[in-house]
């Protein structure tokens, strides 16, 4: 007997992966692909569209073909701030643009000066000064520096909405990716900023569906369950939010390190915006208030350095135990040295090992990590801090956050592929009749121990 799945595609930048999850949430099925990148006109790296629509399909046509699974539902979740650009027949008219691509200057001075300046601008539309990385501002940089081109679109997908797109012929736009630092969304008034319509993209811009909501499809063969498509920072958040109810923060650990408080909903002041701050839209519409931190590529940056000048191998930090002591001396060294200085610039010579020179590095990253998480903190309603990731598996950082937020339980999460589940579950009802699962989150406690 075929086993009932739901079928949940995770497009990020470097990997494509297409999951199998059966009626526990167990994965039963996985596939990962990567794709070379392409040019774009300006000879900038972006991603192959055609050749992510190809995968998208030829998978998909797998998986239905494959007598032990059931499929009776499709989702997406995709990174963001990518504008897919299609024209009256549903063809793609531009590359994917790579949202690393630097802003024209000009033209940025340009929109920021028409729509009040960046630091009002920024404030109402919960999204720092990021150049193509406020995937509006892509938009916008296609009126003006290509108007033939411009004149061509019928609609500005994200990308998750695109991918849901090619199996259900549906143009539409989710709340999950206008609102994640696009500068499309006014979050005083809770709808697109006035400048969409007055630069007449909200005719490119396709009607708001639930992210709950799921589809028919035009693909053969597949279920008439299709949804609607996610971000990902917000469908990694939804397993924390289906599993509890009281307060909490989510350090989402990787390259960067994101701290989200889904209970916080206050408005970005200009000083939070300045340290990197910003605002995600979940699922349930809600505010995500979020600050972000470079921690893990820091952290990846100065390891090397410092298996190289002790001559050890790049991976030696994960055979590091945590060294209190080590930790205590840094304590009284920091109060010393106001402001404390910063592991790049410190002569690795002064350390009498390994494991020392690791522990300072921690030590400076958990410094900054504890600022970036404070700005999220709001109050002291926060009970518990979950950390994903990369960062919940190394044991100093775990113990130096718990020594840090000594009121506040901090665990660390383990959650098999997050932002595939958080897609998954986001339809839960639409095609699953069973009561959510208790064990999505696998949780360690680290207790702070007085020193």
């Amino acid at each position: 007997m075929s086993q009932r799945v739901i079928a949940i595609f995770d497009i990020g930048k470097t990997n494509k992966k297409l999951f199998l999850f059966n009626e526990l949430y167990k994965i039963v099925y996985e596939k990962s692909s990567k794709f070379d990148e392409i040019v774009d006109e300006d000879g900038f790296p972006c991603d192959d569209i055609k050749s992510l629509s190809d995968w998208v399909k030829t998978s998909l046509h797998e998986v239905l073909s494959q007598k032990e699974f059931d499929v009776n539902a499709i989702n997406f979740s995709t990174y963001g701030a990518s504008f897919v650009y299609i024209d009256e027949r549903g063809e793609v008219v531009t590359p994917l643009y790579n949202y690393l691509k630097p802003y024209a200057e000009d033209l940025q001075k340009q929109f920021y000066d028409t729509y009040s300046g960046e630091e009002e601008f920024s404030r109402i539309t919960a999204s720092p000064v990021l150049g193509n990385l406020n995937s509006g501002m892509q938009v916008y940089r296609m009126k003006y520096e290509k108007p033939d081109v411009f004149k061509k679109i019928k609609h500005a997908l994200h990308l998750p909405h695109y991918v849901s797109y090619l199996l259900t012929e549906d143009a539409h736009s989710e709340i999950t990716s206008i609102g994640c630092h696009t500068n499309l969304w006014n979050f005083d008034s809770n709808k697109y900023h006035e400048w969409v319509e007055k630069e007449g993209l909200d005719i490119l811009l396709p009607a708001i569906k639930d992210c709950t909501d799921v589809l028919p499809t035009t693909f053969p063969g597949a279920p008439n369950k299709i949804g609607v498509g996610l971000h990902d920072s917000s469908a990694a958040l939804i397993p924390y939010l289906m599993s509890f109810t009281e307060p909490f923060i989510l350090i989402s650990s990787g390259t960067w390190c994101i701290s989200l408080n889904p209970f916080n909903d206050a408005s970005l002041t200009a000083s939070e915006l300045k340290q990197d701050c910003l605002c995600y839209l979940q699922y349930n519409s809600k505010p995500v208030k979020a600050s972000r931190l470079f921690a893990g590529h820091e952290h990846d940056e100065q390891a090397t350095r410092i298996a190289t000048h002790f001559n050890v191998d790049e991976t030696f930090y994960q055979h590091i135990a945590f060294d209190a002591h080590l930790i205590q001396k840094m304590q009284v060294d920091a109060k010393k040295d106001l402001p404390p200085s910063d592991f790049s610039d410190m002569e690795l010579s002064q350390f009498s090992s390994v494991e020392e020179a690791y522990h300072q590095l921690m030590f400076s990253i958990m410094l900054k990590q504890v600022h970036a998480t404070s700005l999220v903190m709001n109050g002291d309603g926060v009970k518990r801090i979950f950390v994903d990731g990369g960062f919940s598996k190394n044991i100093i950082f775990m113990e130096l956050l718990a020594a840090a937020f000594t009121g506040v339980e901090v665990y660390a999460a383990e959650v098999a592929q997050a932002t595939a589940l958080g897609a998954a579950l986001a339809i839960h009802s639409s095609w699953n009749k069973n009561e959510l699962p208790t064990d999505l989150i696998e949780l360690q406690l680290y207790r702070h121990h007085a020193q």
